[in-house]
């Protein structure tokens, strides 16, 4: 090949690669990159309604957002025992008001530990119900004994009554509850970790290395630094503290606080894995 051929060949790969560079520059974003706000949301994410056995009669959802809002409130999670019936009630009385609805359940399992299971969306909440109907043991509830068990509307009408006992551990262990929360998109917590009864720690003595979970929750009083003594495995893991209110009086009383961009399932999935800046504060001095 002639010089007048490797010239020709050499000004078109150019030519080309000026094309190719080109194109590059045409697709990339050379915007300034702005910088996400994060706002501090105080949150509540364990309370019952009047649907728990154990749960004042006073709960009702209703009453629960209006108290929730006179404590300054910006997130509520509703988790009655294994059930989650009375959520989409919490968020009708949430429309147009400055607080947002966490909706979710406390489920009790296998093991008698108490786990917490949030969700995003309707879709995911009916599943996990259907899923908790089919596990609850067919154990009869004694309303003079234990509690009434009931589902109101918004005229305060019962449209439907438990007959199970809702506070029974279902046939379910925990691994596998985890793992149908999680295919279903949603949220997995053990709840109140710190306490002596009712809890994995509790119950197993450790919370099981092979677990998939989101966040632990510390009671009223839990100490994160005294778990985190005897359970270093938990060092990397984010701690949340609720009220766990079945009394009006009690609902706000143990807050944590979220740090995240906006009120969004999404965010609080980030705030719970300490994801770009979101995390959740036990106290505001952190």
């Amino acid at each position: 090949m002639n010089n007048l051929g490797f010239a020709k060949i050499y000004t078109a790969a150019k030519r080309q690669n000026l094309r190719n560079e080109r194109n590059v520059r045409k697709n990339c974003i050379f915007a300034p990159q702005i910088q996400s706000q994060m706002n501090i949301y105080k949150a509540d994410l364990h309370t019952h309604t009047l649907f728990s056995p154990c749960g004042d009669l006073d709960m009702t959802p209703e009453n629960i957002i209006s108290i929730a809002l006179e404590k300054g409130l910006d997130v509520i999670a509703i988790t009655d025992h294994n059930a989650t019936r009375h959520c989409r009630l919490a968020e009708h009385y949430s429309h147009n008001r400055d607080i947002f609805v966490l909706c979710g359940a406390e489920v009790t399992t296998k093991e008698e530990a108490h786990c917490l299971a949030y969700f995003g969306d309707h879709e995911s909440l009916d599943k996990f119900q259907k899923y908790l109907d089919e596990h609850l043991p067919d154990i009869p509830n004694d309303p003079e004994f234990f509690g009434d068990q009931v589902q109101i509307d918004e005229e305060m009408n019962i449209v439907y009554e438990e007959p199970k006992l809702l506070t029974s551990a279902i046939d379910q262990n925990v691994n596998q509850i985890a793992d149908k929360v999680h295919e279903l998109g949603g949220l997995f917590v053990p709840a109140h970790v710190d306490k002596m009864k009712n809890s994995l720690i509790a119950q197993l003595g450790f919370i099981p290395f092979d677990l998939e979970y989101d966040a632990v929750e510390l009671s009223k009083h839990g100490d994160k630094d005294e778990i985190l003594k005897v359970h270093k495995y938990l060092k990397n893991k984010m701690f949340t503290r609720s009220s766990d209110a079945h009394q009006p009086d009690v609902i706000g009383t143990a807050p944590c606080y979220l740090k995240m961009e906006t009120r969004s399932f999404d965010e609080i999935r980030k705030a719970l894995h300490g994801e770009d800046g979101r995390e959740v504060l036990l106290t505001l001095d952190h």
